[in-house]
């Protein structure tokens, strides 16, 4: 079985949380379905498509960093860069934890999304645009650091899609089964 999710801002890529005193969101609250697990994993403070799984080996070759599986994000950046201010993402930059992979890397209109609740913060005197980014590997946090070291840091971060799966109209909290593709 495999499920494709579409993961709400605040909500733990994790099915129990057991390291805050207050209740937090987690997986259990959008999906009733014993015995899938995520592939992967997606901040907190990030949106979009997560896949969970029943399959121990397709969770591996999805999440395993050596299968170089495409994760393409929409991010909403503070600032307005230029496609010249995209070059180091595409060639790879060198970030504390080592040089990342070339992205794909494009400036984009404002994507038609859902509202985040809550809002990002928008300050009037500081404009914002969106990149459309594509990287093969996962490392912590990563796309954030990475337009944070170009000078744009990420206020909105939104994955659309993995691999050859979308998240297509799923609306926030909402899920779906998804046919297994064959490796």
């Amino acid at each position: 079985m495999l499920i494709i999710f579409n993961k709400p801002f605040d909500v733990l890529s994790q099915f129990t949380d057991t390291k805050s005193p207050t209740k937090r969101a987690t997986l259990s609250d959008y999906i009733n379905q014993p015995g899938v697990y995520p592939a992967g994993r997606l901040d907190r403070d990030s949106e979009g498509l997560m896949l969970l799984t029943d399959d121990g080996r397709l969770q591996a070759k999805i999440s395993n960093p050596k299968n170089k599986m495409e994760k393409t994000y929409l991010a909403q950046v503070e600032g307005e860069p230029g496609d010249n201010d995209l070059a180091p993402l595409r060639t790879g930059l060198t970030l504390k934890d080592g040089r990342t992979r070339p992205a794909k890397a494009r400036l984009i209109d404002p994507p038609d999304l859902w509202d985040r609740v809550p809002p990002i913060r928008v300050r009037k005197a500081i404009p914002d645009r969106w990149i459309e980014l594509t990287i093969s590997e996962g490392r912590n946090r990563q796309v954030r650091r990475m337009t944070a070291a170009i000078g744009f840091p990420t206020l909105r971060l939104v994955r659309v899609r993995i691999g050859p799966w979308t998240l297509d109209n799923l609306r926030p909290g909402e899920w779906r089964e998804a046919p297994l593709h064959h490796w």
